[in-house]
């Protein structure tokens, strides 16, 4: 059985508060009727969705190990489908096959990203912060 490996941070709880924090925002403003436009370009909307979901994994492969990293993409691709398929629902959005498309290749770029080049920004963070403090 899968599960999730986290990684030794001294404030693992904060982080990954964090990351619940944006999965929250990305459910909310997904089933909002007028989201917020940010980038004014052609089908812009689809670089809003590859943005939130390579955001959302690279978070996460932050916090987890990389054994944890097919879960978290599996997770983060089903989260995509499932609003999606809420969105159908509301009546003032609709089901788009490009944001899922979108917000998947989001999550395989960081995942391959993560499998090829490690993570492990927050140990670093977190190390410059403990130093910071234990040297006063």
């Amino acid at each position: 059985m899968m599960s999730f490996k986290k990684r030794d941070l001294r404030y693992f709880p904060l982080w990954l508060t964090l990351g619940w924090l944006l999965i929250f925002a990305i459910f909310y403003l997904s089933l909002i009727p007028h989201p917020p436009e940010v980038v004014t370009i052609k089908n812009g909307d689809k670089v809003h969705h590859l943005l939130a979901y390579s955001s959302l994994m690279f978070w996460f492969t932050q916090l987890y190990q990389e054994k944890s990293y097919s879960l978290l993409a599996a997770l983060f691709v089903f989260q995509g489908v499932l609003i999606e398929c809420l969105q159908y629902f509301t009546g003032y959005r609709a089901l788009e096959l490009a944001d899922i498309l979108a917000n998947t290749t989001g999550v395989l770029l960081v995942f391959f990203w993560a499998r090829m080049k490690g993570a492990g920004g927050l140990n670093l963070l977190e190390q410059k912060i403990h130093s910071l403090f234990s040297k006063r």
